[in-house]
């Protein structure tokens, strides 16, 4: 039986189209990124295998033609979520991969551009399960909250240089009510990819979590990547230097991305 049909609740997740899935890579050079694929589902004619749109995915395909390693979290309405790892296949231009993407309602009215190619996965261990109650998203966005506002962790960790987040991405990643992830490189260099539903400002210059036991956590000054998607379709990428004190996880923002239109991918601070 393939990892996807032992999985419960892992085959229906993927067929979700408005379901929210991240695919993580990394670059040559080991920096990782981590951008929403709502548009990756199962390959029903190979086994363990994904098939993703080509939409709005500038840095994710620049990393997949130098590297193949992907990480890859799934996370319900209802919090219930799975952590994956796999290879990059290839992308293919045409065929019923190609033609299932553009035919498919999330693209196929989308005002900007058509899918450019389909993109394969070949799926090779699961890393996690996880259900997380709304009490459990309430506390902890609170605990990370309190923590980081008494701690005044904006100037002690920080040199005085360093990057200021925009406010129109501060009010987005100040959301609780938002599918928020952090990726880095694993022990194997393989992306790796959790939920950070507490990830919130702390300052004008981090981005704050509340550590939860039950995920592992980046090594101190690892490069680390957050995202955000909301109920709006709106995404940002964070990318720096990962910090700890004790509970409270510090994402010290260095570079700042747009997710979605009019320039995906594109650096705004």
């Amino acid at each position: 039986m393939s990892l996807l049909e032992q999985t419960p609740g892992l085959m229906s997740a993927f067929g979700g189209e408005m379901i929210p899935k991240f695919l993580a890579t990394r670059s040559v050079e080991g920096i990782p990124n981590v951008v929403p694929c709502i548009s990756m589902r199962p390959a029903e004619d190979q086994e363990d295998t994904l098939f993703f749109g080509n939409f709005l995915l500038r840095k994710s395909i620049k990393n997949l033609q130098g590297d193949c390693r992907v990480g890859i979290l799934v996370v319900t309405p209802d919090l219930q979520g799975w952590i994956l790892k796999g290879d990059f296949i290839e992308f293919q231009n045409s065929g019923p991969y190609v033609d299932r993407q553009k035919s498919g309602s999330l693209l196929r009215y989308n005002a900007y551009t058509g899918v450019r190619n389909a993109g394969l996965i070949r799926l090779l261990s699961l890393e996690g399960t996880f259900a997380i109650s709304k009490l459990r998203v309430l506390k902890d966005y609170w605990l990370a909250r309190l923590a980081a506002i008494g701690q005044g962790h904006d100037r002690k960790i920080l040199p005085r240089n360093g990057l200021i987040i925009p406010l129109a991405v501060k009010l987005e990643f100040a959301r609780m009510a938002a599918v928020k992830v952090l990726a880095w490189l694993g022990p194997e260099g393989y992306p790796q990819v959790i939920p950070s539903l507490s990830l919130q400002p702390a300052g004008q210059k981090n981005l704050a979590c509340w550590k939860n036991a039950a995920f592992p956590s980046p090594a101190a000054r690892a490069l680390v990547a957050a995202n955000i998607l909301t109920a709006e379709a709106i995404s940002y990428q964070a990318k720096g230097r990962w910090e700890e004190s004790k509970r409270l996880g510090i994402l010290r923002v260095e570079e700042i991305y747009a997710g979605g239109p009019p320039y995906p991918g594109g650096r705004v601070a």
